[in-house]
């Protein structure tokens, strides 16, 4: 039963795939080789799946290279668009900032004329009472006078008949010229009151105008003041997030950064505004958190380009390994494939301190960074740096390769907080976010 079987595949075999000889001559002898339906059909066989896992890998090397080259554009897009938001929201806080401090230059301004005028408007009415009580002593003078001038008179009737009439009528001519004299004082001193008493008016008046200026232009701030709070806001916002995703703390890396730059001046300084010994003035504290909230964002300027949020590889690649576990080993890094010389960059400002041969990171390159982190790039091909040398973010460090313990070209990068390895992607995503 066997034997017929076998028969009938071999029959079906010479059909498909007929015996053939291939000769091979010299020139004394000439030699065959046999190839018999098995041969030849093992042989097609390993053809075809040869063909077909080509086809198959060509696509997959296809389909991530053109992934790849959507994320990354994707990515650049996404920058652009986060750079000029940064850079319309810089704009638009440079303008509210100059607005406030021209509004705050008119609110000064004006308080101090409101001063001025309170100080004459004082003067005025400390003048008024001064003359109010000259005319009420004139008054009381003028009713003594008057009194005396009636008793003259009653003298002089009485001393007529004594033939003394002569004396009495010089005296009573002195009393008049007094009385005439009190007259005429107490005449300009009602004109005088009478005129401070209109420019006290007017004072009041012009105050009341003053006051309603004042009003409108404290509203006016104050809408300047919201306006510029809220871009402060958002403008903020975005850099917190992206420090705390990457596991920094806002707070203690600010401190940082504030004990390395500790000038003092400029046009950061707080703004102060006399209250004459009253309550702080609220448009100074407003002003000063404003002034706070931009110095928060410089000083994160300073942070972002110390810490390692850019990526390292910005041509076209393709991911081919995450940070994690791999075979039962820690992966302590994320692999960015390439061809060979693809240009390296540092991800952040900061130190080289290693620039060589490392085992099995082939060629690799560490730089220290601010607040105890260090990148790692290995595998690289060249190395464009020295150690001791300080780098930008952005320079060029070295190229991509194929050294040490590798099984194409590719960057291994690393990144290390306090000597510990952590996921680079959590820094290049939270930078992503805002950059």
């Amino acid at each position: 039963m066997r034997s017929r079987i076998t028969k009938r595949i071999h029959g079906w075999l010479e059909g498909r795939f007929p015996e053939k000889r291939l000769f091979l001559r010299s020139d004394s002898e000439t030699r065959f080789i046999r190839l018999t339906a098995e041969s030849q059909l093992v042989a097609w066989t390993g053809c075809t799946i040869l063909v077909g896992w080509t086809i198959i890998a060509t696509a997959i090397l296809l389909m991530d290279s053109i992934g790849a080259g959507n994320f990354r554009a994707q990515a650049q897009r996404d920058q652009m668009i986060y750079e000029q938001r940064l850079n319309s929201l810089s704009t638009e806080r440079d303008v509210r900032a100059e607005e406030a401090v021209a509004a705050q230059s008119r609110f000064t301004s004006a308080l101090e004329q409101i001063s001025i005028m309170q100080s004459e408007l004082l003067n005025t009415e400390d003048k008024r009472r001064e003359l109010e009580t000259g005319l009420e002593v004139v008054q009381s003078t003028l009713r003594d006078t008057m009194k005396a001038r009636e008793e003259a008179r009653d003298q002089v009737a009485a001393l007529s008949a004594d033939g003394i009439t002569t004396t009495a009528a010089a005296m009573s001519d002195e009393i008049s010229g007094t009385v005439d004299l009190l007259s005429q004082a107490l005449r300009e001193t009602a004109a005088e009151r009478d005129l401070i008493a209109a420019d006290a008016a007017f004072a009041l008046d012009h105050a009341s105008e003053v006051e309603l200026q004042l009003r409108l232009q404290e509203e006016k701030n104050d809408e300047i003041f919201r306006q510029l709070e809220e871009a402060m806001m958002v403008s903020v916002e975005p850099l917190d997030k992206m420090f705390r995703q990457a596991g920094l703390n806002p707070d203690t890396l600010l401190s940082a950064v504030r004990r390395g730059y500790s000038g003092t001046g400029g046009p950061l300084t707080p703004l102060q505004f006399s209250t004459k010994g009253g309550a702080p003035d609220p448009d100074a504290a407003r002003a000063n958190g404003i002034l706070d909230r931009m110095d928060r964002i410089n000083l994160y300027r300073i942070a972002a380009e110390r810490a390692p949020f850019d990526i390292p590889v910005k041509s076209n690649f393709r991911f081919t390994s995450g940070f994690g576990q791999r075979w039962g080993r820690l992966h302590a890094g994320t692999d960015f494939a390439g061809p060979v010389g693809t240009p390296i960059y540092a991800t952040a400002d900061g130190v080289v301190v290693h620039a060589g041969w490392a085992s099995g990171y082939g060629r690799l390159i560490k730089i220290q960074h601010e607040f105890g982190i260090e990148t790692r790039y290995a595998h690289l091909n060249a190395m464009r740096v020295s150690v001791g040398q300080r780098v930008s973010r952005g320079q060029r460090i070295g190229d991509m390769g194929n050294s040490g313990r590798s099984t194409g070209p590719h960057l291994h990068y690393e990144v290390r907080v306090g000597g510990a390895p952590v996921n680079p992607m959590i820094y290049i995503r939270a930078g992503q976010d805002v950059f």
